[in-house]
């Protein structure tokens, strides 16, 4: 059984987000939708709401799992005998951070593949990123997160 693990914080978790989950359903015997805590980064919705909407938003996707994590993304691979990562790639700007951390991770732990996958063309513009700052101005989002998503934001009244 082949095993990928999808980090990230998904605050929220958008519309291109789930293109890469779709896409890699058809990659992958078991996808691990891991949700990091990241309070680093500050996010504007809590970690349970972020899994919610995570399951939410996969509740009809086969193979799925649905995590939160507060650890080394190796350390969780180990944990979950996984040795690929999923992540999405939009942008050039992406790809020189996701080399860097697809590379220290491999420097980590040497089993662990990293694979790359663009969006679809209509979702390569969409960013949990974008969406917070739409949230700010009370900007209509319903186009870029699934509706599941959008309902769970609306009943948590951003």
């Amino acid at each position: 059984m082949r095993t990928a693990i999808y980090p990230g914080t998904f605050d929220p978790i958008t519309n291109g987000h789930l293109d890469i989950i779709k896409r890699a359903c058809h990659m992958f015997d078991r996808i691990i939708v891991a949700v990091a805590a990241s309070e680093s980064k500050k996010p504007m919705f809590t970690l349970e709401q972020r899994i919610q909407m995570v399951q939410a938003a996969t509740a009809d996707f086969p193979k799925i799992e649905v995590i939160g994590f507060d650890k080394l993304l190796v350390d969780l691979a180990s944990d979950l005998n996984a040795n690929i990562v999923v992540r999405g790639l939009r942008a050039v700007s992406d790809f020189e951070y996701e080399l860097q951390m697809g590379y220290a991770n491999a420097s980590l732990k040497s089993d662990l593949e990293t694979i790359y996958l663009m969006p679809s063309l209509n979702h390569a513009f969409v960013s949990s990123s974008v969406v917070r700052a739409i949230l700010a101005y009370d900007g209509k989002i319903d186009h870029l997160v699934a509706p599941e998503v959008h309902r769970i934001i609306r009943e948590i009244g951003t």
